[in-house]
């Protein structure tokens, strides 16, 4: 057994170097200006483009970013393969790949009027090029809804009193987007209150709990997301990620803090220890029911702590869209990713503390999130918080992460399939661009996917799809170094662009071809139905292959633009 305090204290060095010395040279390398004028300064429009304070800011981009995948995905790892490779993964990982494809993704976008990452390659390699990329991300975003989507229910129903505490911060975060946005008052004071209240919540729901079955959640949770979606942002979604931060920071942090004086000073309730594994073997934890090949399977299971194509679209969607001044970026982008390695940690310690029992490895998010909240409620004991609290209290921090990256990934959507259509010319691609009509298709589809009760699969789908959306996000970042300064290094991008690629086209290559055409409909050796394995595959084999064309696209106008054939611009449209 190891103490927990020494996984903590390790990933903090290895965080601090990463941000006080990486990202001081990344935000240097890309010419940050606190002067420049943003895109939402340029283009404000009361609806996405909104310049929001820092604070403000971060608070929505982490809430966005930091769903359930880093919960669900190091506790799944750490219970199959050890903790020892889940830590190592995260450690190395996200100051190197991680942070650095966050912050890229966003000062890309800040150089190209606050635009998307798909609008952004077709800037240098084409329409063909662009069309690609939006397909992909608009496949994967439907994939993050169902996820998200299907994991805010299950906490719901596990943690009745995490729903009405939800509830309530939802309803507060109106009522302080009006306190803040229309009636112009003052800021501090406001949320020194209105955090409170949140706070204050979680003491209702635990009073106060809305039970009801995962299945009557999961169509709850798509309708609040189509509603949120289609809002302007301060209504909700600014108001409310910068509320919820709150939570967030008090989880993450206050777990993080309660590690190690729970190890310093023993007051928690039990040894803060690990009471699993180091490693298991390269080939899962057989012992628990589970095989899964080490590599490639572990890089894609613990997708959002380490390094996230998800994040490429929040930063070049939303965020790129409400930042105040260039210099921002350094703090949001390549700090928030680090914010979301914290939340990795603690979550594998939370499973490390709880220890395992026969079943747990199979049992997938089902006994993952729970055991999340079960070490975090440990964890607070050490600060003197009873479990009775500090348990519910975990579930609401893990409701919050998931609910703000499910209404940010149906807006984000929306963006993709409108940039698809571009401008309507006839009435079916009118209907298609409208927001309605659009937010509402991808919830459809989203919950017809949740309905085949395809967990496990769908998340090793989305956990592949997620990690080559990433590789295709630093891919056009490295595009558009390449083409504004042939002097610009394209090793901090393009390391870990091919990385990423040949990890998730294995991991795609072994889920579909072998897990699900060989051992599921040749030998017959599944659970799920064939239908849903027959579309699992053609989804997979889509998405490897937009990938693929994708990559020979990018890869060639980079050589070509190295070679002197390209003409290099300054690094954007508007500079």
């Amino acid at each position: 057994m190891v103490a927990l305090i020494w996984l903590v204290v390790g990933i903090l060095v290895l965080f601090s170097i990463g941000y006080l010395g990486y990202s001081r040279y990344l935000a240097s390398f890309v010419g940050l200006d606190a002067d420049a004028e943003t895109p939402a300064h340029k283009y404000e429009d009361g609806q996405e483009y909104v310049p929001a304070k820092k604070p403000v800011l971060l608070g929505h981009h982490y809430s966005s970013i930091a769903g359930g995948a880093p919960i669900v995905g190091p506790i799944t790892a750490g219970l199959l393969w050890g903790w020892l490779p889940a830590v190592l993964w995260i450690a190395i990982g996200n100051p190197l790949m991680g942070a650095v494809h966050d912050f890229v993704s966003l000062s890309g976008s800040l150089r190209h009027e606050g635009r998307s990452i798909g609008s952004i390659i077709g800037e240098y390699i084409g329409d063909e090029g662009k069309n690609l990329l939006l397909w992909f991300a608009f496949l994967t975003i439907i994939l993050v809804v169902a996820v998200f989507a299907f994991v805010v229910a299950l906490v719901f129903q596990e943690y009745p009193s995490a729903a009405t505490a939800s509830l309530l911060y939802i309803t507060l975060a109106l009522v302080f987007g009006v306190y803040l946005y229309q009636l112009d008052l003052p800021f501090i004071p406001g949320t020194v209150v209105f955090v409170i209240l949140v706070f204050a919540s979680v003491f209702v729901g635990i009073e106060y709990p809305i039970q009801l079955s995962q299945g009557q959640w999961v169509p709850i949770v798509l309708v609040y997301a189509f509603i949120a979606s289609v809002l302007p942002v301060w209504t909700l979604l600014q108001p409310r990620d910068y509320l919820s931060s709150f939570l967030l920071y008090a989880g993450v942090g206050g777990a993080l803090i309660a590690i190690i004086v729970g190890t310093v000073f023993g007051t928690a309730d039990q040894a803060l220890v690990t009471n699993i594994p180091a490693f298991t073997s390269f080939g899962g934890n057989s012992a628990l029911g589970a095989a899964s090949p080490l590599f490639p399977m572990l890089f894609v299971t613990i997708a959002c702590g380490t390094i996230s194509g998800f994040h490429s679209l929040v930063s070049s969607g939303t965020t790129s869209k409400q930042l105040n001044k260039e210099t921002d970026a350094r703090l949001i982008g390549y700090g928030g990713m680090l914010g979301e390695g914290l939340l990795a940690i603690v979550a594998l310690s939370a499973v490390a503390v709880v220890g395992v029992t026969a079943g747990d490895a199979t049992g997938g998010v089902g006994l993952a999130l729970p055991k999340f909240a079960t070490g975090g409620g440990i964890f607070l004991s050490s600060l003197g918080i009873p479990t009775s609290f500090g348990a519910p209290f975990m579930a609401l921090v893990m409701v919050s992460f998931l609910l703000t990256s499910t209404d940010t990934a149906l807006r984000l959507g929306r963006y993709m399939f409108e940039e698809i259509v571009g401008t309507p010319d006839n009435t079916a691609e009118e209907v298609a661009s409208n927001r309605y009509a659009n937010s509402l298709f991808q919830c459809v589809v989203a919950y017809v996917l949740i309905a085949s009760g395809t967990w496990t699969p769908l998340w090793q789908l989305f956990g592949s799809a997620n990690q080559l959306l990433a590789a295709l996000a630093l891919l056009t970042a490295t595009v558009w170094l390449a083409n504004w300064d042939e002097s610009k290094q394209l090793i901090s991008t393009g390391v870990p662009m091919a990385v990423m690629s040949v990890i998730t086209v294995c991991a795609l290559v072994y889920l579909e071809y072998y897990q699900n055409l060989y051992q599921g409909l040749i030998l017959g050796n599944a659970e799920t139905a064939a239908w849903s394995l027959v579309l699992q595959i053609v989804i997979g084999t889509a998405l490897m292959f937009l990938a693929l064309a994708l990559l020979r696209l990018g890869i060639g106008n980079i050589r070509s633009t190295r070679g002197g054939t390209a003409t290099a611009t300054d690094g954007g449209t508007d500079e």
